[in-house]
């Protein structure tokens, strides 16, 4: 089964959703990336068509914008 995917930038939002993240679907089921470590992939969170973080990618693409923490704007600075 593929993973989802949840972004996000390390602002206490984020955190917090993370974990409830982690708890509601298992660390099995999720991959974490923080895009203020791992820049590199802000191209690809924008792809998926992410406009804000912290958001969940499904397997199936859809995104689910989770609260608000950062527009991809502030996230790329």
């Amino acid at each position: 089964m593929k993973k989802s995917i949840f972004y996000h930038a390390g602002c206490p939002v984020c955190v917090s959703a993370e974990h409830d993240i982690i708890t509601l679907i298992g660390a099995e089921n999720v991959e974490i990336v923080h895009l203020g470590n791992d820049r590199n992939r802000i191209e690809e969170a924008e792809k998926a068509g992410l406009k804000s973080v912290p958001a969940l990618v499904t397997p199936t693409g859809n995104v689910l914008h989770i609260n608000f923490g950062a527009s991809m704007t502030e996230v790329k600075g």
